[in-house]
């Protein structure tokens, strides 16, 4: 399975509409995803640029971005930016892996 950090910035009228209606969008927004076959692994609010931060796990690369272009399409989303995240051990392989490649910098 594929891990996926995503931040995403509420529109003000998101905003808006959440102040005159409380509720656990992250909560509402992973029952969506599970159409998907992705998981909400966590889920934060946060301050700076981003107003959401998500761990997300999912089938694969077509059906993530699939639920985060819907989600995007939807607008309440302002901004949204989207991390693939490897586990130890495939960050381990891509390095060794590294070693296999025939690369020359410009200028050698």
């Amino acid at each position: 399975m594929a891990h996926y950090l995503v931040q995403a910035s509420y529109s003000s009228g998101s905003w808006a509409a959440q102040i005159k209606n409380p509720q656990n969008r992250i909560e509402q927004v992973g029952k969506m995803f599970a159409s998907k076959g992705i998981k909400f692994l966590s889920g934060y609010y946060s301050f700076g640029e981003f107003d959401l931060c998500l761990i997300l796990q999912g089938p694969d690369n077509v059906s993530a971005a699939s639920a985060l272009i819907a989600t995007a399409s939807g607008g309440a989303i302002s901004k949204i930016q989207t991390t693939v995240l490897m586990t130890a051990e495939e960050g381990l392989e891509a390095i060794k892996g590294a070693g296999s490649v025939d690369y020359s910098p410009p200028g050698s």
